[in-house]
């Protein structure tokens, strides 16, 4: 059974606790796991898609979480990263919402200029557009 400890000293008398078990692993598991998403996406072709189940499969992300998984570590992108986060969509070839509206609005501008095209629903052929690793061209 992992032992619990206070989540700071100014916390010590609250509710709030974590097991020290899973405290240095939870941070790393979710480094390793962003990193293991960037990778990923940073291989994407310019002009391809590739949906978030498809880079959690590729990244390795266990369970019926993993495209959630990859959102978030997309999430956790710098501002500045040059990681081709807009070329990641849903299953449906969709752009999926984000906190900040505009950002499907630049994910789409973005596309676009790379040659993607949307149908009247702003939607991806994904037979067209979406990538498979170690497919020939």
């Amino acid at each position: 059974m992992p032992t619990r400890e206070p989540i700071s000293k100014h916390e010590s008398t609250s509710v709030k606790y974590r097991s020290s078990k899973s405290s240095a692993s939870a941070p790393t598991q979710r480094v390793n796991r962003n990193a293991r998403v960037w990778a990923v996406v940073a291989t994407i072709p310019c002009g391809k898609v590739v949906t978030y189940g498809q880079v959690a499969m590729l990244a390795q992300l266990a369970g019926p979480s993993g495209a959630r998984q990859v959102g978030y570590a997309l999430a956790a992108l710098p501002a500045d990263s040059d990681i081709p986060w807009h070329r990641v969509v849903n299953a449906k070839g969709e752009l999926s919402p984000r906190a900040d509206p505009d950002a499907v609005e630049f994910q789409l501008v973005l596309l676009e200029s790379e040659g993607v095209a949307f149908d009247n629903r702003r939607c991806i052929d994904l037979s067209h557009y979406q990538w498979t690793p170690n497919a020939k061209p």
